[in-house]
């Protein structure tokens, strides 16, 4: 196992670790909306979305009661800016704003910071519409909260409603954790859920005016400050295993400025 030396007594690190894509969903083929696909999706539907479902750019899929069973709650609805009016539905324009609307958004509706949404197993999804709607003119956005993220095989359910779920102290059922060797190695799972790994803290890694400084900085900058980081959350013990999660320029230029940081639990 890989060492790593900071400024408190000897901690080891798992790295390098896998490199989450913060970007959201909707890089896969559409599925054709229902015959109002022109008309703005409803804020506040709830439905039983899976992986495949988020995989796809569109999706109409049937809502249902928020009061049954479901993994999925559309947060923000809304038409695309004017000057979006000409792009194209899979341009980078289109993601790049989709990606800060969605993920502000969510912040807002969760109760949460910019810190603790990296840390929980809750994430986005966004939607457009079919290639047949898009061609007829139609041009809305919207952002579904789901009870699970990239790596998930199924999602969890979600509340009612998940607005401030995460405010104040979030039950361990929506944070991240991982069980196995490495952050790297096994999916993320609830931290309900027995676990090895916690992601106790994130750290930034630029300011929002910086270029990116490319890939090896960023890791090296993200082991350093984790290694004080995760020393400082266990109380500074004599020896401590620490992992980190680290992103690249895409996720830069999207606006994150930020890795994660885990530390080695006993749950």
């Amino acid at each position: 196992m890989p060492h790593a030396r900071g400024s408190r007594p000897w901690a080891r690190v798992l790295a390098p670790l896998v490199l989450i894509v913060l970007a959201g969903a909707g890089c896969g083929d559409g599925t054709e909306d229902g015959p109002d696909a022109e008309q703005m999706p409803r804020l506040g539907a709830c439905r039983l979305l899976t992986p495949e479902d988020v995989a796809r750019s569109s999706n109409a899929s049937d809502m249902v009661e928020c009061t049954e069973e479901h993994t999925a709650e559309t947060y923000a609805v809304g038409s695309l800016p004017d000057r979006l009016d000409e792009v194209t539905r899979d341009s980078r324009e289109l993601g790049v704003f989709a990606y800060k609307t969605c993920a502000s958004e969510f912040m807002e509706f969760l109760g949460a910071d910019e810190s603790l949404v990296m840390r929980t197993v809750l994430s986005w999804a966004w939607f457009r519409p079919s290639e047949e709607s898009w061609a007829a003119g139609a041009r809305w956005y919207r952002c579904d909260v789901v009870g699970g993220g990239e790596q998930s095989g199924s999602y969890v359910a979600l509340p009612e409603t998940a607005k401030e779920v995460l405010l104040g102290r979030p039950d361990d059922r929506w944070l991240v954790c991982v069980a196995g060797e490495s952050v790297n190695a096994s999916p993320k799972i609830p931290c309900a859920a027995k676990h090895d790994w916690r992601a106790v803290t994130t750290i930034k890694v630029g300011e929002d005016e910086d270029p990116y400084p490319g890939d090896r900085l960023v890791e090296v900058r993200t082991r350093d400050f984790c290694s004080d980081s995760v020393g400082a959350w266990l109380n500074y013990p004599a020896s401590y295993d620490f992992g980190y999660t680290w992103f690249h320029e895409a996720e830069w230029a999207a606006g994150n400025r930020r890795s994660v940081c885990w530390a080695k639990t006993e749950s």
